[in-house]
This record gives C-alpha cells, sequence and structure tokens, in this order.
C-alpha cells in the first residue's frame, strides 16, 4: 500500500538539529516554546494541524503525535472543536473590547470579585429572551464584585443564548466545567464573539430598585443578524456609582 504520510525531512527545523529525541518531541518542544513565549494566548484554540505541519514542515501525524505529548503532560487540550491552550497565564485583551461582564467591577482597585458558571435552566425572562424553550438548560455565568467594608456590591448574573455557544467555541468548552465551583473569569468573552465574526449590539435598560439605594442593568446583546447571543442582570447596590466607558474609533 502506498504511503499516505508526507515523507519526514531529516532536519524538520533549525533548531532540532542537534536534538537526539523523537521528531514529535522536538516538535512538541519547539510548539511548547511558541505559548510560553505568548505567541498564542492561554485559553486560544491553536492553529489546525495542517498549518502547524506546514510551519515545522513535517507531517500532520508528526503534528498529532507532539500534539498528544503536551496534552498527556496537561499543556494543551482537544475537544471537537480543535486543541487550545491550557497554559497558566493571563489572556491577551484585544485594545478596546469591553470587558465581561461590563459595567460589573467595582471602581475600587481592592474589591475582590469571583465568577463562576453553571448548565442549567436559566430565569425564565432570561429564557424568552433568548428563545429558549422552558426548562432547557445553556451556560449561565454569576459574578459577585464587593469591596472589604461591604460598601460596593455589584452581582451579575449572565444567560448564554444557543447562538452564542455553538458560534463561539471558547464559551461551548465551559460546559463541561460549568459545576457553580470552579472559578470561571469570562473576561474576553466579548473578544471571542467578535473573533468568531458576530457583531455584537448592546442594549441596556437601568430602572430602580426598591427605595432606589440600588439599581439594576439588563443588559441585552445581539449579532448583525439579530439573533440573541446573551443577556445579563447586573444589580449595583448601596453608594456605588455606575460608570460606562466608550471610545469610538474616528472614521477613515
Amino acid at each position: 500500500m502506498a504511503r499516505t504520510t508526507p515523507h519526514e525531512p531529516e532536519q524538520s527545523h533549525a533548531a532540532a538539529t542537534v536534538d537526539d529525541r523523537p521528531l514529535y518531541g522536538r516538535i512538541a518542544a519547539l510548539l511548547l516554546d511558541e505559548l510560553h513565549a505568548g505567541t498564542i494566548p492561554p485559553g486560544e484554540r491553536l492553529p489546525g494541524e495542517r498549518h502547524l505541519a506546514a510551519h515545522y514542515q513535517v507531517s500532520r501525524e508528526t503534528v498529532r503525535q507532539a500534539l498528544d505529548l503536551l496534552r498527556r503532560g496537561g499543556l494543551v487540550a482537544t475537544d471537537r472543536r480543535g486543541s487550545h491552550v491550557t497554559l497558566p497565564g493571563r489572556p491577551v485583551e484585544a485594545p478596546g473590547t469591553p470587558v465581561f461582564p461590563l459595567g460589573a467591577r467595582s471602581a475600587d482597585p481592592c474589591a475582590v470579585d469571583r465568577a463562576t458558571v453553571t448548565w442549567e435552566a436559566p430565569p425564565p425572562e432570561h429564557a424568552r429572551a433568548l428563545g429558549l424553550a422552558p426548562q432547557r438548560p445553556t451556560l449561565v455565568h454569576r459574578y459577585r464584585s464587593a469591596t472589604a467594608d461591604g460598601r460596593s456590591l455589584r452581582t451579575a448574573v449572565t444567560s448564554f443564548s444557543a447562538v452564542a455557544l455553538a458560534e463561539v467555541a471558547e464559551l461551548a468548552r465551559y460546559r463541561g466545567r460549568a459545576d457553580g465551583a470552579t472559578p470561571a473569569q469570562l473576561r474576553r468573552a466579548y473578544d471571542w464573539m467578535r473573533k468568531a465574526g458576530l457583531a455584537l449590539h448592546h442594549r441596556d435598560a437601568i430602572s430602580q430598585i426598591g427605595d432606589a439605594s440600588s439599581v439594576r442593568v439588563t443588559r441585552r446583546v445581539h449579532d448583525q443578524y439579530a439573533r440573541p447571543l446573551e443577556i445579563t442582570d447586573l444589580v449595583v447596590h448601596e453608594q456605588d456609582m455606575l460608570v460606562y466607558e466608550f471610545t469610538l474609533p474616528a472614521a477613515g
């Protein structure tokens, strides 16, 4: 039977010429160096096997073996949407992209925040806004930010639509760890949506709660096709100030 795997060059990369490790081990080391250098930020998807094979001038089978080596070491993870980086570190945020959940963080730099995700049926009003059938589960994000003295407290509950989970791989991956206990900061959610080709339209409705010491912001986000992506209920308690800041690029 004819060989279908491309022939491996004797030296696949200049850095590997004096290395006696198996070829896939050398490729794994080279890829790991790039990950540590931040070429691909933590949480981001890796290029496909075909792209990596061309980059390192090896076969896709060698790339597959190298990824398997990194996977066994817990450095990358693979699901049906591809492989992504699991190295620790803070992801690089795209300039100008709002941090999710927008407006939820206290202005006090000493505030402590916590965020988790669950896979559950969202609140009924969220299900209606997202076009979900009653009791159909989805990804629900809960966020809490508070100062040490308790004077500034903000809470936010976000439900994501089926469209968001289908289009945005980074969000979909959270389903497997949506236990309500594991910390889950989705600061780059809007950046992920934009990278998935979604144009975001935000609509905020602000209302007073009870004796007016607290306000609620209900945010709905949809894409360029008017498909709902998420709905958030943000509550700002007590004597905190709610500030929105926008930057619009110059025309031309």
